[in-house]
């Protein structure tokens, strides 16, 4: 038993089998047990921690030294770096929600592509809009578009909800200030400037091969008729009867795109200034302090508040009740993220991503496509893309120190494990049904075209990461 225990705790083959032992006990509690993923990730690094030999000190701390612990430092040391990005993130999107916002930019998408090319205007709405609200949230406040633009068109409505979907997919998994790319940008210490440029670069041919190309050949083989159920909920064809369409003038088409780029600009200029402006200048000290994340996100909410809310006729009652209901599911996503960086720690702490940074070597498989692969798998079992994005960042992080890249390199990493986790979307993941749902898809149906997208936007999204890869 002590030979097993030792060769258990100290050899490659030994360390390996215990974070294979760990990750499949993590799916098995998540996907058999329903147990929510915050609290498996919790249970399974104290259990790794302790199979592996660490001292419990090290593990928990004591009462003297607690802020030493793994389980801090864990935590801690993520959740320090997102919660305000992901938290403010969320309330930008809120209030451009609330205002009407989406409504004005697909609108003014949809005149300005006119009829015939309703469904590539569906899609860039989804791609830009898909910026600063979550998946869900998306084809809740556009879905009413989509119904009317596919009525007036005459056509299946998978051409006009399939490009659409695959916008607002592509940014949720590639772009900050969504909670996945946020997360694996904090647990592989990559600046966020990197993450918009190269996530990017990905998402855009992604969604072109996916949500144009692929989207058009489906749509035309599949015919799906508007569900007529909403149609009657929206009382008619008007696209401003649409659910949720403020009672008061919308804003401009301007001042919505605005305010979307400006937390976007804020920090490319932020990354990009300290490396073309000389440090010591006052310019560089201005472009970093605005360019920092949770300082460009909170300018762009003040002024959305501003801009969108108050100059609207927003009482502040209003306003706050708007941020309260806002960040009640963002306290989930956190303890998801923290207990990912504690698990990602205990791999770190007892050896394992050395011994897995070693095998990969010999094996001569790239991190990258290893990542990916990791991150496939995750999503396939457990159907949640940000369990998928921080457990599969933990697992890498300790591999990934150990081979000194680059920013670009980091971030185009990030971009991989961002692809894997949207792949086969299917009946474990509440996105599948949110899209059956709400388009009036049957589930055979569904399963031919919107997990069929999935996997299409996935694959693109890491070829282009892939060869992007092989010239940074």
């Amino acid at each position: 038993m002590t030979a097993f225990v030792d060769w258990l705790q100290h050899s490659t083959g030994g360390l390996l089998t215990l974070a294979a032992v760990a990750i499949a006990a993590l799916l098995l509690l998540i996907i058999r047990f329903r147990m929510e993923p915050f609290i498996a990730l919790l249970v399974i690094g104290l259990l790794t921690a302790l199979a592996a030999g660490l001292p419990v000190g090290t593990i928990v701390g004591s009462a003297q030294k607690a802020s030493d612990s793994l389980l801090e430092k864990g935590f801690g040391g993520v959740l320090g770096h997102i919660a305000a990005i992901i938290g403010l993130g969320t309330l930008l999107g809120a209030i451009l929600e609330r205002s009407g916002g989406a409504r004005v930019l697909t609108s003014a998408l949809l005149r300005a592509f006119g009829e015939r090319r309703a469904p590539l205007a569906m899609g860039i709405a989804g791609l830009i809009f898909g910026i600063p609200v979550f998946f869900d949230i998306g084809i809740f406040v556009l879905a009413p578009l989509v119904y009317v633009a596919a009525k007036q068109g005459g056509r299946s409505i998978l051409l006009y909800c399939l490009p659409l979907v695959a916008g607002l997919s592509v940014t949720h998994a590639f772009l900050p200030p969504h909670p996945g790319p946020v997360a694996a940008a904090g647990l592989l210490h990559v600046e966020l400037g990197w993450v918009i440029l190269m996530g990017a670069a990905c998402a855009i041919p992604a969604w072109f091969v996916g949500g144009v190309l692929f989207s058009t050949w489906i749509g035309n083989r599949i015919h799906v008729p508007v569900p007529e159920e909403m149609l009657a909920a929206l009382g008619g064809s008007e696209v401003r009867d649409a659910p949720g369409a403020a009672t008061r003038p919308p804003p401009s088409l301007g001042l919505v795109a605005g305010i979307i780029a400006v937390p976007l600009v804020l920090i490319l200029l932020g990354t990009f200034g300290s490396i073309w402006l000389p440090d010591d200048s006052a310019t560089a000290g201005v472009a970093t302090f605005v360019g920092t994340p949770a300082v460009a996100l909170t300018l762009a909410v003040l002024l959305a508040y501003w801009l969108l809310g108050t100059r609207r006729g927003m009482s502040g009652r209003e306003l706050s009740e708007l941020s309260a209901t806002a960040l009640r599911p963002v306290a989930m996503i956190l303890l998801v993220v923290g207990a990912g960086a504690f698990f990602g720690a205990v791999l770190a702490a007892t050896g394992i991503g050395k011994a897995v940074a070693g095998s990969l070597d010999s094996a001569g498989l790239p991190v990258i496509l290893a990542a990916y692969v990791i991150s496939c798998g995750l999503r396939i079992a457990q159907g949640s893309a940000t369990v998928a994005i921080v457990t599969t960042s933990g697992i890498v992080a300790p591999t990934v120190a150990e081979l000194g890249y680059s920013q670009a390199q980091l971030a185009l990493l990030v971009v991989a494990i961002a692809a894997g986790s949207i792949i086969a979307s299917h009946v474990n993941d509440g996105g599948f049904w949110i899209v059956s749902r709400y388009f009036g898809i049957s589930v055979s149906d569904t399963l031919k075209t919107w997990t069929v997208l999935e996997t299409v936007l996935s694959v693109a999204g890491f070829g282009a990461a892939a060869l992007l890869m092989a010239v940074v």
